[in-house]
């Protein structure tokens, strides 16, 4: 696959979903990834079967890229290791706390041989503080950076329903690593970088942290709500379809009640005219939205919401978005056949129409042992 990146080696020495995030969008872009995987896997590998008897996380993240199965233990392997090393534009690790280093390929090291080298550790709370040495896993941090305590409802904290911790570390390595390659472009060296899931997550939360620090003031878990606006929320339909609305300031506020709640001359109530009076009275607010959702339609609502200009969404099913009408996709190979996913968010004339294979274990390591030989 030609791209941006054509010509950059990348050297990845990753598992689960991180660095494997990070190193998957290098490949979209043309970066050759040579995925540094132990004799047994990426243990991914084995999270689940539900994509034609391979792992979902695994054949999302690893479209693209070439599996070399390594032994850190055997010197000759080891040896290999540094020869790409010695070849690379980009070292990614994930491994545990301090692995690299022990195992002989640490950043500062490889950095102080390879002044153009462009290392990134990604790790659970960083190479600083405490918890440097903790191992951590995504819902962990989830639970740890405060994230858990604002999600879910009144009843309990919750878990983001997906990998997000991960993920947007993953999103803020690539963003990095891009940066450091602008960067030697003008000075000539590399660059090291360090990532952690829980620094992801801290600038996050950079919002309700802004809140407690300068007000003291406790972010609620809502659900499907928001506590700094109304209404914003889900209100069933007549025939049951959870719409959710979003009124941001007066102007749509207005315009909900004359055109959707057929309740005129309400956004002139002092007790509703302002965005923070309607919060302050928020059950009130929700009981009026709900009353009149309660009593039309599904797709009359979704008309004369549109026609209103009200931001608003149905509660969709994860069924639901396979079968969303504007859900992009895009295919890549893997050993048990074709597979979809989501279109890559970012879109521009000529994008790629496929993506990479999926590599089986070690399906590249006799050619590397050739291609990288002392």
């Amino acid at each position: 696959m030609s791209g941006a990146l054509d010509g950059l080696l990348v050297v990845s020495v990753e598992q689960a979903v991180a660095a494997p995030y990070c190193a998957a969008r290098l490949a979209d872009a043309g970066a050759r990834v040579i995925k540094i995987e132990r004799p047994e896997g990426d243990f991914a590998r084995a999270y689940d079967g539900y994509v034609k008897g391979e792992s979902s996380y695994f054949v999302w993240l690893n479209r693209g890229k070439q599996s070399v199965a390594l032994d850190f233990k055997q010197a000759e392997d080891l040896a290999l290791l540094h020869r790409m090393i010695a070849r690379a534009d980009v070292l990614i690790q994930n491994l545990a706390p301090g692995a690299a280093e022990r195992a002989g390929f640490g950043s500062a090291a490889m950095r102080t041989k390879h002044r153009k080298l462009i290392t990134v550790d990604v790790s659970g709370y960083g190479d600083h503080g405490p918890y440097k040495n903790r191992r951590a896993y995504d819902l962990l941090v989830q639970a740890e950076s405060g994230l858990a305590s604002i999600t879910g409802t009144a009843d309990a904290p919750g878990r983001v329903g997906i990998s997000a911790t991960d993920i947007g570390t993953g999103m803020y390595a690539h963003a990095a690593v891009l940066e450091a390659l602008l960067a030697r472009q003008k000075t000539g060296e590399g660059r090291a970088i360090s990532v952690s899931l829980f620094s992801s997550m801290a600038e996050w939360m950079t919002v309700p942290l802004l809140a407690m620090d300068y007000a003291a003031y406790e972010w609620p878990r809502l659900g499907l709500t928001h506590p700094f606006i109304a209404p914003y929320g889900v209100y069933p339909s007549a025939d049951k379809v959870p719409l959710l609305i979003s009124i941001q300031n007066d102007r749509e506020f207005e315009r909900l009640c004359h055109g959707v709640l057929d309740r005129p001359g309400l956004e002139k109530d002092p007790d509703y005219a302002t965005n923070k009076a309607r919060n302050s009275r928020r059950d009130d607010t929700n009981a009026i939205v709900a009353k009149s959702f309660g009593a039309q339609s599904f797709e009359t609502l979704a008309a004369r919401l549109d026609a209103a200009q009200i931001a608003w969404a149905r509660v969709s099913s994860v069924g639901d978005l396979s079968r969303h009408p504007q859900l992009r996709r895009t295919v890549f190979t893997s050993n048990k056949g074709e597979v979809s996913i989501p279109a890559l968010a970012a879109s521009y004339d000529g994008e790629p129409e496929r993506l990479g294979e999926v590599p089986a274990l070690g399906q590249h390591t006799a050619e590397a042992r050739r291609e990288f030989a002392a």
